[in-house]
């Protein structure tokens, strides 16, 4: 029974001699203060490139003759638009579509005609800003019968991209300096940065003149106006 005993009891003295050998555990270092804090930077840009949808809407009772006075009203508009100069790579077709539709009689509301509606439009990349209004008169005497959606855009915003990231970054530096002196903080290195950027989108701050004189009042009047492109940072700072 003596020996029985004396074993877990030498088990446990060894546990705790190895237990007194391996010391207190270091306490962790305190978890690094931070101020982090978002800053803007916004660019204005003029539009440099521009693009529209250009179709052609046909209406008949045959579906045949509907589609055929589309193709070749459609074919019409192309062939204006690469006479304007257009580059054929710049027209791409958006949409083909043909449907039907019952027209009903105001008296008896019963059908009494099938008509079938034709669509055809094209997706162009206007380059020459100074044309648009012209392109678009021109278009129009081809036969286009359905214009929409001009969006105005730059072709090249990598600079920009730049000139506002660097502004939004500037936006930072400001506001944490400004929050660490009335915290009465000092700040110390940046920890982390993040940022965003926002697809250019018309500025309506300032009012775009308009007018002409006779010999553009033809023309289909078109103002580009500015594009606002703005970047937003998170940035975050050691503070001590």
């Amino acid at each position: 029974m003596r020996t029985k005993l004396f074993l877990p009891v030498s088990v446990m003295v060894l546990a705790l001699v190895l237990s007194a050998c391996g010391g207190v555990p270091e306490s962790k270092d305190q978890a690094t203060r931070l101020l982090s804090v978002n800053g803007s930077g916004t660019v204005y840009l003029t539009p440099d490139i521009a693009y529209i949808y250009v179709g052609v809407h046909t209406e008949n009772a045959d579906i045949a003759e509907a589609v055929a006075k589309n193709n070749a009203q459609t074919q019409a508009v192309v062939d204006a638009l690469k006479a304007f100069g257009v580059d054929g790579k710049d027209i791409q077709t958006s949409n083909f579509s043909v449907w039907v539709t019952q027209q009903y009689d105001p008296e008896t509301g019963l059908s009494n005609k099938t008509v079938y509606m034709v669509d055809n439009t094209v997706y162009v990349t206007v380059r020459d800003l100074t044309k648009l209004g012209k392109l678009l008169n021109t278009v129009i005497g081809a036969g286009a019968n359905n214009i929409n959606s001009i969006q105005f855009d730059v072709a090249d915003k990598s600079g920009a991209l730049v000139q506002a990231r660097q502004k939004a970054i500037e936006n930072a530096n400001s506001l944490a300096g400004e929050l660490a002196g009335v915290a009465g903080v000092t700040l110390g290195d940046i920890q982390t940065i993040s940022y965003m950027d926002y697809q250019p989108m018309p500025y309506y701050g300032h009012g775009m003149g308009g007018g002409g004189g006779d010999e553009q009042s033809a023309v289909t009047p078109i103002n580009p106006g500015q594009l606002q492109l703005s970047v937003t940072v998170s940035v975050s700072y050691e503070i001590k």
